[in-house]
This record gives structure tokens, sequence and C-alpha cells, in this order.
């Protein structure tokens, strides 16, 4: 039987986001979600909310972000070689993974809490970060 569901453009959008992440597309990402949380049997919900938690508390190490910082200076000052460009992307590319993960993370603890997520990351003293647009 088929059900029909009104979100918001934003819920909508984070949706999809999360699920092609997943490599789901948005209707099987959203029937495993169901299927998690409401199936007799699934993980108690507070040791799942302490696993999220974790993964959310999770990046990349502080000497990853202090080679980061050096090479993005590099960068920035035009004095930065192949080999560290190449490493630079890496960097970046482990920093956004990372990000997306603990976005992901975010959005499962928001729907097990029942909250919106900027009330979430605001009860968890997380800051949107501005690209200064």
């Amino acid at each position: 039987m088929p059900i029909t569901i009104n979100l918001t453009p934003e819920l909508e959008a984070m949706l999809k986001e999360v699920a092609a992440r997943t490599g789901k597309d948005i209707d099987n990402y959203i029937v495993s979600m169901l299927e998690e949380k409401l199936l007799p049997g699934s993980a108690d919900p507070r040791k799942r909310e302490a696993e999220l938690l974790q993964q959310i508390n999770l990046g990349i190490s502080q000497e990853e972000w202090r080679r980061f910082f050096h090479l993005a200076e590099r960068r920035d000052t035009e004095q930065l070689t192949p080999e560290e460009y190449q490493e630079l992307l890496g960097l970046t590319n482990a920093i956004e993974s990372a990000n997306a993960r603990r976005m992901e993370h975010l959005v499962e603890l928001s729907i097990l809490r029942k909250m919106p997520l900027d009330k979430l990351m605001e009860e968890l003293g997380i800051q949107p970060v501005s690209n200064g647009n």
C-alpha cells in the first residue's frame, strides 16, 4: 500500500543527500531507516544514541589538521609543490568524508531524539561553518 509523506524541502534534500552517500535510492534508504527503527529486535535506542555520539566526535587527527593548515597556508602563498598539492587534496577529501559521515550521524541522532537538526547541533555545541558567502 503506497503512503504519501509531505516533507519540508530541507528534509527532503537531506534525505536524498544521505541516501546517495550510502549508495541507496531515497525509497530504499527510508525503508531501511524505518525497519531499523520500528522492527522488533532493533537496537536499544540508548545504545544507538551513545554509538552515534561517539561517531559524531570522530574526525581527522590533530596532526592531520596541523598538516592541512600548513599546506593550505603554503597554497595561499603560492609555495606549494605538486607533491604537497596532492597531499592537500587527499587531506581535503578526508576532511570532507569525515564531515559527511558526521552529518549522517547527526541526522540519525536528530531522528532518534525527534528533534530538528539545528536544535540538536545547538544542544551539542556544534556550530555550522560558513565558507564566507
